[in-house]
Order: structure tokens, then C-alpha cells, then sequence
């Protein structure tokens, strides 16, 4: 049984703690305002932008995960996580590995051509350059720190394309725009699988990407959903420019590793939401 501490019990978090201690392991989960329905998960009620809040989290963990979500997209909001935050769990925990949860918006491709763990980091968001800046902190802490970057997250409770589908949307069809998607499902799993990978002691890569098999034109993704939806097609907009980001996500390290897609694109994910 390993000891887990899980930073951000969001709808990930709190569905990884779930699957992680039906495996027998115990997992400590810290959140501002722990849930009253708690699943067998042992709350701390914490904020990571307040070093004092900590002071209580003691004992011995075999890993840290770093999950934690902006309330909000402004640069203030993300220096309280990414900055202050991310420090004091570091100063907290120095010695624990940790996986660090973060985001292909990192990238500062804006042509459509593919990323993978290797390429550049230089995105041009401030919000952006803040996560970069805590993955490099995160690597230089420990030796067996791990990043995993997720793209486009969709699923149970996330339907924002959807809602945008049903008003005949203007959406750039040429040059592509392109979208990377990863359903909840595979969020929870593909951590799953790398913790498990962890605790057996098997070599771990220092970063992942982790985006489905098919980073799709958004033109062509609009168009499927609204025929499913049997809404208005989207309407051609012109080519943005510059555009800010615009990237196909490579997630063939993940699969050489052994990890299979539950929902491989938007295709099966969506319509599984549809359906539902």
C-alpha cells in the first residue's frame, strides 16, 4: 500500500483518489473546502497560496500529484497556484516525487505543425509562461518529478464545444485550426497508469504528453458534432492572424509505454456525451 497525497480534488483528482483506493493504497487529499461526501479519501482542508494552511500536512508520502486549477484565467489567479502555491507545496514536501499536472498550452506553435515532450516551450500567453516556469521548478526539485501535460479536457460535465455546436459557430476552416482533445476518462487513467508504473519501480520519462490519437481540424470536429446534433452546419470565418496557438500534440511516448486510449478521438468520446 503507498501513501498518496493529492493536491486539487477537482473532478480528477477526486475520481484518481476513488480508483487509487480501491487498489489499497491511502490517499490524503488536500482542497480548500473539502467535499462532505468524501470516498474513503482523507481530506485537508488547505490553501496552497497560504504556506501557514500547510503547516498541519505531516507524515511520510510515496507520491505527490499536483492538480490543482485556476479559479479563473487571469494572470493573479495563476501566480497564486503556479507561483506561490507550487512553492509552498515544494517547500512542504521537498523530498516526495511528484507528478506535476499541466497543460499543452505551454506550446507556442501557431502554424499546425506537431509538438511532442521535446519541442520548444515559448507560448506568448502570460498564464502560459507561468506553467512553464513551475514545470521547470518542478524538474530541477527531484530527480524523479514527473510532468504530464493534458490537452483539450472533455467529459462529464465539460461541454463547452458542445454548447458552442448548437448556434451554427464561425469557425476558421482554412489554413486548419487545429483542436487536441483527452476525455476525462483517459485523464484519470493515463495517471492511473503512470502511478502504477511509479510504484513498481519501472523507469519513468521526465514529461508526457498526454492528448488523444487524432488532433482534428476544428472546421471538421464542428461539422460532426452539429450533424449529431442535427443543429445548423458552422459557418466558414476567416483565417485568424496571427493565430496564438495552433498545434497537433504527439502522444506517442504514452503508448510506447503501453497506454491505450479509452476514447482514442473526439469521435467515440462525444458520442458516448451525446448518447447520454
Amino acid at each position: 500500500m503507498a501513501h498518496i497525497l493529492i493536491f486539487g480534488c477537482g473532478a480528477i483528482g477526486q475520481q484518481l483518489a476513488v480508483e487509487l483506493i480501491h487498489l489499497g493504497h491511502h490517499v490524503t487529499g488536500v482542497k480548500r473546502t473539502p467535499p462532505k461526501v468524501q470516498h474513503g479519501i482523507t481530506y485537508f482542508a488547505a490553501d496552497i497560496s497560504q504556506a501557514a494552511s500547510l503547516e498541519g500536512l505531516n507524515g511520510h508520502y510515496d507520491l505527490l500529484l499536483f492538480i490543482v486549477s485556476s479559479s479563473d484565467r487571469s494572470e493573479a489567479s495563476y501566480h497564486d497556484i503556479y507561483e506561490t502555491g507550487l512553492t509552498n507545496v515544494l517547500t512542504k514536501h521537498p523530498t516526495t516525487p511528484c507528478f506535476f499536472i499541466s497543460s499543452t498550452s505551454v506550446y507556442g506553435e501557431n502554424s499546425g505543425a506537431w509538438v511532442n515532450e521535446d519541442s520548444p516551450t515559448a507560448p506568448t500567453e502570460r498564464t502560459s509562461q507561468l506553467i512553464v516556469s513551475a514545470e521547470q521548478r518542478v524538474t530541477a526539485a527531484h530527480p524523479d518529478n514527473v510532468i504530464i501535460r493534458f490537452s483539450g479536457i472533455y467529459g462529464s460535465g465539460r461541454h463547452y464545444l458542445l454548447k458552442i455546436a448548437q448556434f451554427s459557430p464561425e469557425v476558421q476552416r482554412t489554413p486548419p485550426y487545429y483542436t487536441n482533445r483527452i476525455h476525462q476518462q483517459d485523464c484519470v487513467h493515463s495517471l492511473l497508469f503512470l502511478i502504477n508504473k511509479r510504484l513498481s519501480n519501472q523507469p519513468l520519462a521526465s514529461c508526457y504528453l498526454a492528448s488523444d490519437n487524432a488532433p482534428a481540424p476544428m472546421w471538421e470536429v464542428m461539422s460532426w458534432l452539429t450533424k449529431q446534433m442535427n443543429c445548423p452546419a458552422p459557418t466558414e470565418a476567416p483565417a485568424k492572424n496571427p493565430v496564438t496557438a495552433n498545434k497537433r500534440c504527439d502522444n506517442q511516448r504514452l503508448k510506447d509505454l503501453g497506454y491505450t486510449f479509452i476514447y482514442p478521438s473526439y469521435q467515440e468520446g462525444y458520442r458516448e456525451q451525446l448518447n447520454d
